[in-house]
């Protein structure tokens, strides 16, 4: 199948080419505003199907929405009918065509021009009136509220929250992409003479942007966002793409002592606590119990002998581990544990506690295994 799409160095045309070629398609004709028209010419003549994802909503003069919208679109149509190309195309309109600005109206006209060619030829027509749409890549201070907050809350600029109750209607990219690539082989969302994105998601714009913030303040924090909810994930991951290349990474506190150190990783309200430690030969750690608290242990280096003994009884239980062969061991409520370096090497442990370390309630009292 050779496909066409244009505005493919845009946000969604981005997305679209590295997705089509993860799915193997290899025959891809990308149209940016700098392809000469005689090339798109040919490519209308060669195309089983169109994604016409091209256009402005920030032009420097109203006249542009005319020019890269409604003449472009009309341009693209006379070429496949030139062609007697008669291949679905699939075109990307907005919700703003609803409403009675110049953008909205350019969007409109199009719509019209791919309705009326429709009709006169029998190709089929797929308009998408897609909501603001949000995920990695797309242009900051350009037409994206999500792009633009990202942007500059991980870059340590201001952002300005005019009505913090103003209501947004959001797409993911990559359910955008899913639904197209469904369209691909017919089996498009529709909702009469428009098609839909199955999925949408709203939040206040309020909301968002302390959701935003609050995503900042985890490398300080370790507190990583609840991802239950999906839009929360997705919010998450796109956040992360705005960070400066040179900002990628962060540094954790090691707490060092004689027996080596230890330092947290990760928090999380909903499923604990992730730390990690450094235990020198012969040194032992622990010998504590918890009435609540539960952990698991994973030597990942080293040699160790993880020792319990419930509380009121003179029973050791032994477990030899190894990062040589990787062995989980839970470690019940009620059991005092300790952790010891059999070995000639430091032994790294990683530790997963099912609540966050609360120095107010520790949960934890010293007795020797």
């Amino acid at each position: 199948m050779n496909i066409l799409i244009t505005g493919a160095n845009g946000f969604i045309g981005k997305n679209l080419v590295a997705e089509l070629k993860n799915k193997g398609y290899k025959d891809i004709f990308t149209v940016t505003k700098d392809t000469d028209r005689s090339l798109l010419d040919n490519y209308t003549n060669e195309c089983d199907f169109v994604f016409h994802l091209a256009g402005v909503n920030r032009p420097r003069n109203e006249q542009e929405f005319i020019e890269e919208n409604t003449n472009f679109t009309r341009f693209l149509l006379n070429s496949l009918k030139k062609n007697q190309n008669q291949s679905p195309i699939l075109f990307t309109s907005s919700i703003q065509a609803l409403q009675d600005n110049p953008y909205g109206r350019s969007k409109r006209s199009c719509e019209q021009l791919l309705f009326s060619y429709e009709e006169e030829t029998g190709a089929k027509v797929l308009i998408y009136r897609l909501p603001n749409i949000f995920g990695k890549w797309c242009k900051p201070n350009y037409n994206s509220v999500i792009a633009t907050f990202c942007h500059n809350i991980a870059n340590g600029l201001d952002i300005h929250v005019n009505d913090p109750n103003t209501e947004l209607t959001l797409g993911y990219i990559d359910d955008v992409i899913d639904e197209f690539l469904h369209a691909l082989i017919g089996k498009e969302s529709r909702h009469e003479v428009f098609c839909v994105l199955p999925k949408t998601y709203q939040i206040k714009l309020g909301q968002l942007a302390d959701k935003l913030y609050f995503f900042k303040t985890t490398r300080e924090s370790l507190l990583l966002p609840s991802f239950e909810k999906e839009f929360d994930r997705f919010l998450y991951s796109t956040y992360l793409s705005y960070l400066e290349e040179n900002n990628f990474s962060y540094k954790l506190r090691k707490n060092t002592d004689h027996r080596g150190w230890l330092a947290e990783f990760i928090k999380s309200k909903e499923t604990g606590q992730i730390f990690i430690s450094m235990t020198k030969p012969g040194i032992t750690r622990g010998n504590h119990w918890h009435h609540t608290k539960v952990e698991k242990f994973l030597v990942i280096q080293g040699e160790a002998v993880i020792k319990l003994r419930k509380i009121n009884s003179s029973k050791i239980l032994e477990y030899h581990v190894s990062g040589d062969s990787l062995e989980v061991v839970d470690i019940p409520v009620g059991y005092t544990h300790s952790i010891e370096n059999i070995g000639n090497e430091d032994v790294i442990t990683v530790f997963w506690a099912c609540e966050i370390f609360n120095s107010e309630k520790p949960d934890t009292y010293y007795v020797e295994v």
